[in-house]
């Protein structure tokens, strides 16, 4: 059976085969038709948001929550276009499955400098997956199938389909679309056999191991795989930096994040270990900076990755699997044997859950609560304050940076961040994302004054949709990262860091949320219990001192000594 529609109503059903719930867009006269579509698409709920970008950090988190593909339409070709440039280059650095549709200028005005042209196809290719533009309206359904499809496939990550006014706008005959499940992958790989027994072996003959946890556990949930592998070996479980949640903080074997942003714990595991398996992690820049500064030189590597290519790509393997780190992890510890000497490991371990004891300790005991407000005094308040299911957002920038290891992440699929993109501006718009894949879990999203004024627009989608996260602006007037650079290495000689900013708590009034402020800890503490309660968007401004800034890229300023 067929029917004739246009461009624009197939693109919509094909969505909804998709079994699309949110689309997140700025509407333009580009994509009329899809968005008359919309109107009549009741099980698709569009949230109409302020910018091209912030709506693909929606997207982005709502994609990282849900583990389905987040839809971000861009109505405009053009700048609307060019807008989501930056939110795609951000989902591929995270490898999240951001499914990115724009508009895009008639077919027939190609190449003749026509209003608002730029080469889409261009553009994009080198911030998504993959790029397509749709040459006719009958093959916009494929399109729409294959955008999903390649987004969601390992490792996941960002594509684009440029949709042309024609091509939106002409009529088709269309048959019944399939069905997800008839054109989608339906397994991951296992570990071939014999490596697996190797690396069982190599891991019990090991007197210092520790398990590198990343995104390979974190993005799928396997957490009991990987806690079941460390309690087989009992031996420590640490995370890669930015995936502090792949792993429940009250497991007895996990040490936290670890690398040149982590704690002293987990980075010293890591240094010392004898084994090391990095369990669905590439080692990568924000765990290693690429140096065995951060990593045991002598140690033997096993790598487990679904990605082929980043096995042995930074560091020289000892055994490199390809394979799904849950599934690895749960043929290891059918693999594992039982020793009869396991002293001297487990002596390595019962060290390690001594020091990370006193480490916990030290970090409440020694958090700095007098005024004003230094990021060590705020980080155990939030610890103190924060439910145990709460989901928290995360800008880059340098109190965000100190925050990533400094809360407790009781839930895995808690902790969502910038990661290797590094990008201010990221956090608020990706929590409004967050919390619509997750109604149900307070989501509260921590940010400095910069990046919070570079998004503060999208107050009002919050409002208006009823999005109702907590956002915690950390509010030190200044772009602390780099003004910590210009105090350290370039003589305080001080140019473009200081920010000024309204008050933000007054701001959120103005656009209709719940505003409070925040001079003191027990402040800080009784607005964030009122703003989970007050059943709106709500932001507390909390006046952080701007004194309390620190350099983390070191490396980079080496040369100039400081």
């Amino acid at each position: 059976m067929t029917k004739r529609i246009s461009g624009g109503q197939a693109a919509v059903e094909a969505l909804q085969t998709e079994n699309t719930s949110h689309v997140f867009g700025l509407i333009g006269s580009a994509t009329m038709e899809m968005f008359d579509a919309l109107y009549d698409a009741r099980d698709i709920n569009f949230i109409g948001v302020h910018d091209e970008r912030t709506g693909t950090h929606m997207a982005d988190g709502f994609a990282r929550a849900s583990g389905k593909a987040g839809v971000i339409l861009a109505g405009q070709n053009g700048p609307g276009a060019t807008n989501l440039v930056t939110g795609l280059a951000q989902a591929k650095a995270a490898y999240s499955p951001v499914v990115s549709i724009a508009g895009a200028l008639s077919s027939s005005h190609l190449y003749r400098d026509a209003f608002q042209e730029v080469d889409q196809q261009t553009l994009f290719q080198s911030v998504t997956k993959k790029t397509w533009t749709a040459p006719s309206a009958d093959r916009v359904p494929e399109l729409v199938r294959e955008a999903h499809r390649t987004a969601l496939t390992p490792r996941c990550g960002p594509v684009q389909l440029n949709l042309p006014r024609d091509v939106l706008a002409a009529q088709a005959d269309f048959p019944t679309y399939p069905t997800p499940q008839t054109y989608r992958n339906h397994s991951l790989p296992a570990g071939q056999a014999d490596l697996i027994a190797q690396a069982a072996a190599l891991l019990e003959d090991a007197r210092q191991p520790v398990i590198v946890a990343g995104g390979g556990i974190k993005n799928t949930r396997g957490h009991e795989a990987a806690c079941a592998l460390a309690e087989a070996l009992n031996c420590p479980l640490v995370t890669s930096p930015g995936h502090g949640d792949a792993i429940p903080f009250g497991h007895q074997l996990n040490a936290g994040q670890m690398g040149p942003r982590g704690n002293a714990v987990a980075s010293r595991l890591v240094k010392e270990a004898d084994v090391i398996l990095a369990l669905g992690t590439r080692l990568g820049f924000n765990a290693t900076f690429y140096t065995y500064d951060n990593i045991n030189a002598d140690a033997q590597i096993i790598q487990i990755e679904l990605e082929p290519t980043a096995i042995g790509r930074f560091f020289p393997v000892a055994i490199g699997i390809w394979a799904d780190a849950p599934t690895a992890a749960r043929q290891l510890t059918d693999a594992l044997g039982k020793r009869a000497d396991r002293k001297l490991a487990d002596d390595w371990t019962q060290g390690f859950q001594a020091e990370r004891k006193a480490f916990l300790a030290s970090r409440d005991a020694d958090a700095i609560e007098s005024l004003p407000i230094q990021p060590s005094g705020l980080f155990k308040t939030l610890r103190e304050s924060l439910p145990q299911d709460a989901a928290v957002t995360m800008d880059a920038g340098t109190l965000c940076l100190q925050a990533t290891d400094a809360l407790n992440y009781w839930t895995p699929g808690s902790l969502f961040t910038p990661l290797d993109f590094g990008l201010v501006g990221f956090s608020y718009a990706c929590g409004l994302g967050v919390k619509c894949a997750l109604p149900e879990r307070p989501v509260v999203s921590l940010m400095g004054d910069g990046g919070f004024g570079m998004t503060v627009s999208e107050l009002s989608t919050a409002v208006d949709h009823g999005i109702n996260t907590v956002t915690i602006v950390m509010n030190n007037k200044c772009w602390g990262a780099e003004k910590a650079y210009q105090r350290d290495f370039f003589n305080g000689r001080y140019i473009g860091a200081d920010v000024s900013s309204p008050p933000f708590d007054k701001l959120a009034e103005l656009y209709g949320a719940k505003g409070y402020r925040a001079d003191t800890l027990p402040q800080m503490a009784e607005a964030l219990q009122a703003a989970l309660a007050c059943g709106k968007p709500a932001v507390i401004d909390v006046q952080v001192d701007p004194n309390a800034l620190y350099s983390f890229r070191r490396d980079s300023f080496k040369h100039r000594g400081g």
